[in-house]
């Protein structure tokens, strides 16, 4: 990697570790919540605050999060990656300072509502940074996904170990905090976010010159993509343009990928802290005063050994198309999720080591199908097409937060897993359609 690629890696992985830091560390708040609120006050009315409650206030934030995509993806290609990513930087610090003060249910819906709204631009931004500006995007890629699991690790763990001796307030602000001296630090990296997509462009014009003078009229791919228009979405129309192209395109069937995608993501993380909680395996256990909650750390050590999974889809990514090794990857989940609470019944060690095959898959995926949205996408509407695309995962697949915590409180966690296993059939059907189509 040059120094630009540097630049735009480095940037690029410390926005996604620390989206993620905060994003996974939600879930371990949500017993603490149930234990402390009672009721939900609304402004009409007042509600016990349950975990079909709790799923919903969850679900706007995380919704949020999914549907600020959109239109931080048309920002990215208006202002550029880099000013939405210091921005998000310091709106999601400040919103974990919110929550740490909020005296009640309903505040602290506002606080992840915050948190949402300021997270919903780093995808877009970030991917379209590294879409355009990394010569190496295979590898860019990766280490991108490696350092979302870093964070996505990293949070959990952290919140696990400091809620043995803080209250979560506390821990709450103690995210925060340094996260406003990463974005300060931001403010001041320089990157050139088109500096591959440059030098795709000014290859072509060389061998279109080359093609002219030796007789030929030929026209090359500087999109990377597959197309070589390279106008951004400056308005309205362009907007309008856009989407109707991306969608008579294989993004369409690229779409319904990253729905099922984000169903089961949010749908099997959302609650599992919480579902862990009631098996004796992971009781808690006495450390002279402390008592460490065992089922805080499996959810940890889940979610750590996703760093192999986004590794080796980005590293699988730059070998064979991308949409070919996704409908077995949705099977292999559809397959795991028969067997999250068999594994959790039978003990702490057979729930990790099936979490360590969990883990590994569910992270998977995701590196693919951010090279498929490249490889089916043009350059110039690459952020408008990263918008769409975390609008599906994190958009609508935070409806799995609250499809979780009605399922839980009105049904159970078989249900709960069985459903999960559908949708990601559903995926892999339409992964294969995809695949098809790139073939």
């Amino acid at each position: 990697m040059d120094r630009n690629d540097r630049a735009v890696v480095g940037l690029a992985t410390v926005g996604h570790a620390s989206v993620h830091t905060f994003e996974l560390a939600i879930p371990l708040f949500i017993p603490l919540w149930l234990a402390e609120f009672e009721t939900l006050d609304l402004l009409v009315a007042s509600v016990p605050f349950d975990a079909a409650a709790a799923g919903v206030l969850v679900t706007i934030g995380y919704g949020l999060f999914g549907l600020g995509a959109l239109p931080g993806g048309v920002l990215a290609d208006r202002v550029g990656s880099k000013r939405l990513i210091v921005a998000c930087l310091f709106g999601m610090s400040g919103a974990f300072v919110v929550l740490a003060l909020a005296p009640s249910a309903l505040a602290v819906g506002l606080a992840l509502a915050l948190w949402g709204a300021a997270a919903s631009v780093y995808h877009p931004a970030g991917l379209s940074m590294l879409s355009r500006g990394a010569s190496e995007r295979g590898k860019a890629f990766a280490y991108h996904g490696m350092a979302g699991n870093l964070g996505i690790a990293l949070g959990p763990f952290v919140v696990a170990v400091a809620l043995v001796v803080a209250e979560w307030q506390t821990v709450a602000l103690a995210l925060a905090v340094p996260v406003i001296g990463v974005a300060a630090l931001a403010t001041r990296i320089d990157v050139d976010e088109r500096a591959a997509v440059d030098s795709q462009d000014e290859a072509g014009e060389d061998e279109q010159r080359a093609a002219s003078d030796g007789g030929e009229d030929r026209t090359t791919d500087t999109s990377g993509g597959g197309d070589d228009r390279t106008s951004s979405v400056d308005s309205l129309a362009d907007f309008t343009l856009g989407s109707k192209e991306l969608f008579l395109g294989g993004f369409a069937l690229i779409f319904p990928v990253v729905v099922a995608s984000g169903l089961y993501y949010r749908g099997i993380l959302t609650f599992l802290p919480e579902v862990l909680s009631t098996y004796d395996a992971f009781a808690a256990v006495a450390l002279g005063d402390l008592s460490l909650e065992t089922y805080r750390y499996a959810y940890a050590g889940l979610l750590a050994v996703g760093i192999l999974g986004q590794y080796a889809g980005g590293r699988v990514s730059d070998l064979v198309r991308p949409e070919r090794a996704l409908a077995p990857a949705f099977v292999a989940l559809a397959v795991l999720a028969a067997f999250v609470l068999p594994a959790a019944n039978a003990g702490l060690v057979p729930f990790l080591a099936l979490g360590v095959v969990l883990g590994t898959m569910l992270f998977f995926v995701q590196p693919l199908y951010q090279a498929a949205v490249a490889d089916h996408t043009p350059a110039g509407t690459r952020g408008l097409s990263y918008g769409y695309t975390y609008l599906g995962v994190f958009g609508v697949g935070a409806l799995g937060g609250a499809l979780a915590g009605t399922i839980l409180e009105f049904a159970d966690a078989a249900a709960l897993f069985a459903t999960l296993g559908g949708i990601a059939l559903l995926g892999a059907g339409a992964a294969l359609a995809l695949a098809r189509r790139g073939a």
